[in-house]
């Protein structure tokens, strides 16, 4: 009888059944399957089987988080299953069979936009840190702001305006590019292209509206004549561009012959697409784009705002967690992009945020006693109140319902304060609380009041319907005994397995011989709560660290054995140390998508290794061009014989010098 037999079986009958499973692989640490029906899928029961630390569902896959033994689980899964795994990009291709047109758009969408956030997030940071000092009067009896009164703030106020405009200003840029990489056509041609839609020869975009018809330049071809006019802020434009090019390069890439492609493709894709572009899908695209921001914008202004406010505040929290949401980057984008350079629909955003984020701080202070709960609550809520509401929503919020209901109806009531006094924004990407940054001064007092009721009514009704609805076993987890209080619940319950192993690990070797961990990295070290990754930030797999890289190869933190390898991709390895402590590293996120591309796995699986030995060898530019980030996480999945377990960061590490994780 094989070690997960019985939960094999549990789970094939939870799942669905055979005749559920339309494709089934795994990863260093999930199972993956794409489900027929994935309503027949009982998630609870699922989650309660001792193997399965949790479950979820992320591009039209449903994933079970089982952890270092994930190979062992998958083989026993598909022999007593009689199913074969198939590939992960399989998998990948099967999970795009299950999404419907609307499903697949969004998809395309939210992959084109992904990239860009970071940039949207910080160019929105700059901004509103430039109304502070540039467009608030604090001085003077309210005539003058801190950049009339210090040549340094002022010099400062106009140098950030560098970043801004390089975000929003020249945003077709990121857009063109971002297609060409999702679609995996030349990445230098898109960033051209995007770069002649901002070019200096143009009038710039944000000037056309103030800009007589007649003293619009024109290029003069004699038969005809066309506008110069610049795309700056656009993002429909921009995206019908970017895709004229991604379609006219994989032509010419069929019909070319291989001797000549590198000739002929990039001439025969960029000039037409350029020529295109400024031409009809240009003009095409600002026409749609305006029309589209007019829409929004007059249901924002007119006399059923509202309405349309307690709609979109009730119902964003839910487009989040269908991807539906990433349409609005593309709008509020537009609405920057139009003569009154705002937008109205960006502060509802960053109060749904808030909404959300106060219901978890509600869960948090209800389950405070709950302290495997606490590891997911806490840097959900802060996350949250950041303006990331993924951990929240799927951690917390949509497991129990009422707080996803309960931050609705917070930022329902948020949204109509905000709406129905016109609060605008100036840039967009800054969420949550600091969102208040990109509010226009003038509407800072209203923005606070709106805020004040995202953090107080989500935050009470989940507090009155949480006393009424959560069990014991919810408030103050499956313990409930004062002796449970003082057990350090930081990672998941050892397999009886494991605990056999680690009581004999503890009998044979000193505890004391094993009290910490050196870097795997030389990098900086953060709390595993930053990890751009749910299951490794929610700790699902364990407690831990995560580190950004600047080095290229991992080595071994102690002297241990290599208990499992992902041969095939080469990303990660489980080690067991002598005190039964078992650790898992993953180099980067989402990496198992690149099939091994990159990586290079230096050790076998039941190999003994030295602190300091090379373990995995990766690409960091290989990573970067596949969209992945480089994070490399340390992950301690089960404690052994070791108590106190310590994570030191917030520091920058040497590879097998600096201590990251020790204990008594």
């Amino acid at each position: 009888m094989g070690k997960y037999d019985n939960d094999a079986r549990q789970l094939l009958t939870l799942i669905g059944g055979k005749e559920n499973i339309q494709a089934v692989s795994h990863c260093m640490t999930r199972m993956r399957f794409v489900l027929v029906d994935p309503k027949k899928a009982d998630e609870k029961a699922i989650e309660d089987l001792p193997s399965v630390k949790g479950t979820f569902t992320q591009a039209g896959q449903y994933q079970v988080i089982i952890g270092n033994d994930v190979s062992v689980f998958y083989n026993e899964f598909t022999a007593y299953a009689g199913i074969e795994g198939v590939s992960k990009d399989a998998v990948k291709a099967a999970a795009k069979t299950n999404q419907n047109p609307l499903q697949k758009i969004m998809g395309t969408l939210g992959e084109i936009f992904a990239p860009l956030i970071p940039a949207l997030i910080c160019g929105g940071l700059v901004l509103g840190f430039r109304n502070v000092i540039g467009e608030i009067n604090f001085f003077n009896n309210g005539t003058q702001s801190l950049a009339d009164i210090s040549q340094f703030w002022a010099g400062t106020y106009n140098f950030l305006w560098l970043i801004g405009e390089a975000v929003f200003h020249l945003l077709p840029v990121g857009i063109v590019w971002s297609i060409t990489k999702k679609m995996g056509t030349t990445q230098i041609l898109g960033i051209i292209l995007g770069l002649t839609l901002v070019s200096s020869q143009l009038l710039n975009g944000f000037s056309v509206s103030s800009t007589p018809a007649d003293e619009i330049p024109v290029w003069d071809f004699g038969f005809a004549q066309v506008e110069m006019i610049g795309y700056q802020g656009q993002v429909i434009a921009a995206m019908m561009a970017g895709f004229v090019l991604v379609y006219l390069e994989k032509f010419f890439k069929k019909i070319c012959p291989e001797v000549i492609s590198m000739i002929v493709v990039p001439f025969c894709s960029l000039v037409p697409a350029v020529i295109i572009a400024h031409t009809i899908v240009g003009p095409i695209g600002w026409t749609i784009g305006d029309a589209i921001g007019n829409v929004v914008y007059a249901g924002l202004t007119s006399n059923f705002r509202f309405l349309f406010a307690a709609v979109f505040g009730l119902l964003y929290a839910p487009l989040v967690m269908t991807g539906l949401h990433h349409m609005t980057n593309a709008i509020d984008s537009q609405l920057l992009a139009s003569p009154s350079k705002s937008t109205i629909l960006w502060p509802m955003i960053a109060l749904s945020n808030i909404a959300q984020g106060s219901s978890v701080l509600a869960m948090s202070v209800l389950q405070k006693k709950n302290e495997r709960a606490q590891q997911v609550n806490v840097p959900a809520c802060i996350s949250c109140y950041l303006g990331v509401t993924e951990p929240a929503l799927f951690g917390v919020n949509l497991k129990y319902v009422f707080p996803l209901i309960c931050g609705m109806i917070g930022s329902c009531c948020a949204a109509m304060i905000s709406v129905g006094f016109g609060a605008e924004a100036l840039s967009i990407g800054v969420g949550g609380l600091p969102g208040i940054l990109s509010i226009k001064p003038e509407y800072y007092l209203i923005f606070l009041l709106a805020m004040a009721v995202a953090v107080v009514v989500p935050f009470t009704l989940t507090f009155i319907v949480g006393r009424i609805r959560l069990s014991q076993e919810d408030r103050f987890g499956k313990e409930a005994a004062p002796a449970a209080a003082s057990t350090d619940t930081s990672a998941p319950a050892d397999t009886s397995a494991s605990a056999s192993a680690a009581s004999a690990a503890e009998t044979a070797v000193p505890k004391a011989e094993v009290k910490e961990l050196r870097s795997i990295l030389d990098g900086k070290v953060m709390p595993i709560e930053e990890a751009p990754d749910d299951v490794f930030s929610q700790k699902i797999m364990g407690d831990g660290v995560a580190i950004e890289p600047t080095n290229t190869v991992v080595t071994a933190p102690a002297d241990c054995d290599v208990s499992v390898v992902m041969a095939d991709t080469g990303h990660a390895c489980g080690l067991t140390l002598p005190n039964g402590v078992e650790l898992l590293i993953h180099v980067g996120v989402d990496t198992v998508d690149m099939n091994g591309e990159g990586f290079k796995l230096l050790v076998s699986e039941g190999d003994h290794v030295k602190a300091g030995q090379p373990l995995i060898e990766f690409d960091p530019e290989k990573i970067r061009a596949a969209g992945h980030p480089c994070t490399t996480m340390l992950i301690v999945t089960a404690e052994g014989s070791a108590s106190n377990i310590t994570m030191h960061t917030g520091n920058s590490a040497k590879a097998g010098e600096t201590s990251v994780i020790s204990w008594d």
